[in-house]
Order: C-alpha cells, then sequence, then structure tokens
C-alpha cells in the first residue's frame, strides 16, 4: 500500500515539475526582446531574439570586427626602413589559441581575415599560416582569407596545398626599380623582387588565388612611374599608402626603425597619386584614411590602438573577449567604410577570367 502511494506521489511530482518546465520557458521567450536590459540570464537559456540594430545602442557599443588584420608574427628576412609592425618580439601563439580567437572573432561578426606579419611565410616555412588560411574557410567558412606578404618565402608547393582556402595574395612591391628596392631594404640576398612578384602572379593565376600588390609611397619612390609595370601585372587591387610613422615602431626613441627619411608630404601623395589616376585598381590611402580605419590584432591577439601616434594594445581576446577589447581598439568603423574597406573580397563573386 505505502508503495503505491509513493509511485502515485512520485507521479504526481513529475506532472507538476513538467508543468513549471513549461510555464518557464514561455516565460523565458516572452522576456527574449528585454534580455539585453535583464540583470542576471536564465540558467541554459539562450536568447535567439534578434538584437537592435547598431544605431539604437548606446555611443559605447563595441564596433563589429567586419574585417580584421592579425599579425601573428614579428619577425621578417626583409629590414624595410619604414616598417610600422617591427620584430619586436619572436612570440607566436601556438596554433590552436590562434584557432580559439579566429573563431571568436567569427561569433564577433567577422567576415574578412588577413594575416600579415612582419613576414607570415616565415613561421614554419608557411605551414603555420596555411593551417590558419585552411582553417579560416573550411571550418569558419569566412567569405574572405587574405594574406599580405614580401613573397620571397612563397613557394608553388604551398598554393598546391593551401591555395584553394586563399581569396588574395597581396605582395608588397615599392619600386619596379631593383636599386631603389634595395634602398628601402626590400630584399634578401641577390633574389630580385621584381622577377619574383612576376613568377607569384603566374602562380596566382594558376590556383585561382585573387593577386594584389601593397606599395608604400615614399621618399626613395615618390617619383616613380608605375603606370606600365601596374597595369601589366593586373591586380585586383593596388593599394597605395602614404609612409605612416608610428612611435615606438618607426619612430622615437625606443622605435627599431627611424622612418623620417621615408616620409613625403601630402603634397608628394597627391602628386603620385594624379600620375597613377589612370589606373583603374588604384586604392590610394593617405596617412589620415590609414590611422585609425584598420582592426589590428598583435602576436597576442591584442588590438591596437594607433589613435594617439602609436599602438596602444587592449587586453587579449583570449582573456576578455572580443567585445570588450575592441572596445579600446580606437577603431573608426565610418573611416572604414569612407576609405572603400569592405570590397568584393571573396573570390567566388570576383569573376575573374584566371
Amino acid at each position: 500500500m505505502q508503495l503505491v502511494l509513493l509511485a502515485r506521489l512520485l507521479s504526481v511530482g513529475r506532472a507538476v515539475l513538467a508543468a513549471l518546465r513549461l510555464r518557464l520557458g514561455a516565460l523565458c521567450w516572452s522576456l527574449a526582446p528585454l534580455s539585453l536590459s535583464l540583470p542576471l540570464s536564465l540558467p541554459g537559456w539562450r536568447d535567439s531574439a534578434p538584437r537592435p540594430q547598431r544605431e539604437q545602442e548606446g555611443d559605447d557599443a563595441a564596433p563589429t570586427p567586419t574585417s580584421v588584420n592579425y599579425h601573428f608574427t614579428r619577425q621578417c628576412n626583409y629590414k624595410c626602413g619604414f616598417c610600422f609592425h617591427t620584430a619586436k618580439t619572436s612570440f607566436v601563439l601556438p596554433l590552436e589559441e590562434a584557432k580559439r580567437g579566429l573563431a571568436m572573432l567569427k561569433e564577433g561578426g567577422m567576415e574578412k581575415i588577413n594575416f600579415s606579419g612582419g613576414e607570415p611565410f616565415l613561421q614554419d616555412r608557411g605551414e603555420f599560416v596555411g593551417k590558419l588560411v585552411q582553417f579560416c574557410k573550411q571550418e569558419l567558412e569566412l567569405p574572405s582569407v587574405s594574406i599580405v606578404s614580401n613573397g620571397s618565402l612563397i613557394r608553388k608547393q604551398w598554393f598546391e596545398k593551401y591555395g584553394e582556402y586563399l581569396d588574395i595574395l597581396a605582395i608588397s612591391c615599392d619600386s619596379f626599380d631593383e636599386d631603389v628596392n634595395v634602398l628601402i631594404g626590400r630584399r634578401q640576398g641577390k633574389k630580385n623582387h621584381v622577377e619574383n612578384l612576376h613568377k607569384l602572379r603566374q602562380w596566382c593565376r594558376e590556383y585561382a588565388v585573387a593577386f594584389k600588390i601593397n606599395s608604400v609611397i615614399n621618399r626613395f619612390n615618390v617619383e616613380e612611374d608605375m603606370n606600365e609595370q601596374i597595369k601589366a601585372l593586373n591586380p585586383v587591387r593596388w593599394k597605395v599608402f602614404q609612409c605612416l610613422l608610428i612611435e615606438g615602431e618607426n619612430s622615437g626613441e625606443d622605435a627599431l626603425r627611424e622612418a623620417e627619411k621615408f616620409v613625403i608630404s601630402d603634397e608628394d601623395f597627391d602628386r603620385f597619386l594624379d600620375r597613377h589616376k589612370d589606373v583603374s585598381c588604384l586604392v590610394p590611402e593617405s596617412n589620415q584614411k590609414m590611422r585609425d580605419s584598420y582592426l589590428i590584432l598583435d602576436e597576442y591577439m591584442r588590438f591596437l590602438n594607433c589613435r594617439n601616434g602609436r599602438k596602444e594594445p587592449s587586453k587579449s581576446i583570449l582573456d576578455v573577449g572580443v567585445e570588450a577589447a575592441i572596445k579600446f581598439s580606437g577603431f573608426d568603423e565610418k573611416m572604414f567604410l569612407k576609405r572603400g574597406g569592405k570590397y568584393v573580397w571573396s573570390k567566388a563573386d570576383m569573376k575573374l577570367d584566371w
């Protein structure tokens, strides 16, 4: 008799508990639109209600990391005199930690990742950046994955293994005169930088990777006419930067470079742009446009704030999360859009004749 009574009580208890669960679930969904204002979240309940648009949020809302430049290494085999991300450390995150941070950025809204340095192909002879490229395209399914490199260490075997996962390869080339490249420091040994550039261009065609050129306009190349060479190479974009001083990197007492002798005036930069105005792929970036319109992650996955003329790091996203770290990035989202930071950046959408 006692066993029967106990069984009935257990049955009633289960029914009451099930009813409470249903009521609690309904309550949670009814509160979903108010979830951002609740002081505490309910255990086990995820807010799936659409979040308000950024315009409706406060002025201190964190920007979205749509496009991120991850300088995972500072080491480089070149010694460009104006370099503004110099080899102050030799630290590189373990591969799995880097992947964890990239997954966090994807969760935070990242659509494009650009791997840079230093020289990205120095680490494990390009295997490290190759594995990151594959992870971002295959696992995270990012629309755009790109690399900026000086090109000197890239081998055809790398394209064979990782080319399908790479949308854009940007090669830094500041001059088509090898003597000028030597003056700048963009050379190692006897390898001809310009000849190597053409070889990389051909490999990009063979392996369906969009080809881009980055040039820093400085005192040694400001009078050069690059029209013919750029049109022959036919990159999808030719990014033309005005030489920029960053205290602690290429300027000041604790800097590893002295870039003052490379600096040009705004007028000099404008004259160079005017000389190349008929190059359709030209994308100019003055100091004003460049300084605050890039989201830069350093080797520790800290956002670097350049607003005060030097790189001031946030806390690492691995420690505090993307939203907390990015608020200290100094990122100017409006300038990012104004300078054309968002463009057709997936090779699947470029419709290029490979």
